[in-house]
């Protein structure tokens, strides 16, 4: 018998190396280049394993989706527990999460991929309007306002510069920049 018929099963470990594998592989070679082979290959699970997770290279997109959107929604909801005004505190939190992916790189290569797949993944697309949509209309009380509106989309400006590196905006320039727009949801 092989170890595998020995090896005690664990598939929320699997299935987490899988996605690994899956983040890292982009983050290497694009998008363009995962394929369920090349994950199946790269993670030493055989092919019939990984489509027992994943049943199609959608179904893996989607779990890599939806990991990243828990640990960003995780980064601003730490970022909202310590924040002491309700007035605009989403967006300060949402602005405090997305300038934080520059200090983790692991977090900002599986970003930059997948939002690379936003462009071309229509439902990927949907999935990020509805959570945009869902979160919109959870914290409509607090986060309505024009300037809130504002920040969030010069947030969204921030993360695609800090994705493709397209600015030079680091130290006092960058936090000038932050200050400025946290001031703003004051307002």
């Amino acid at each position: 018998m092989s170890d595998a018929h020995h090896r005690k099963k664990q598939p929320a470990l699997v299935r987490q190396q899988l996605l690994t594998v899956a983040a890292e592989l982009a983050g290497r070679q694009g998008m363009a280049f995962l394929t369920l082979d090349a994950v199946a290959g790269a993670s030493g699970v055989s092919k019939g394993g990984l489509l027992h997770h994943f049943p199609s290279k959608t179904a893996l997109l989607d779990a890599l989706f939806d990991s990243l959107l828990v640990r960003f929604d995780e980064a601003i909801e730490q970022a909202m527990r310590s924040d002491p005004v309700p007035h605009g505190r989403f967006s300060r939190g949402y602005l405090r999460a997305v300038a934080g992916l520059r200090d983790r790189p692991e977090e900002t290569s599986d970003w930059a991929h997948v939002t690379m797949a936003l462009l071309t993944e229509p439902h990927l697309r949907e999935r990020w309007r509805a959570w945009v949509r869902e979160r919109s209309d959870e914290y409509v009380g607090t986060d309505s306002s024009p300037n809130a509106e504002i920040v969030r989309f010069a947030a969204d400006g921030l993360w695609l510069a800090d994705l493709l590196g397209s600015h030079d905006l680091d130290g006092p320039a960058r936090q000038a920049l932050f200050d400025a727009l946290v001031e703003l949801t004051m307002k």
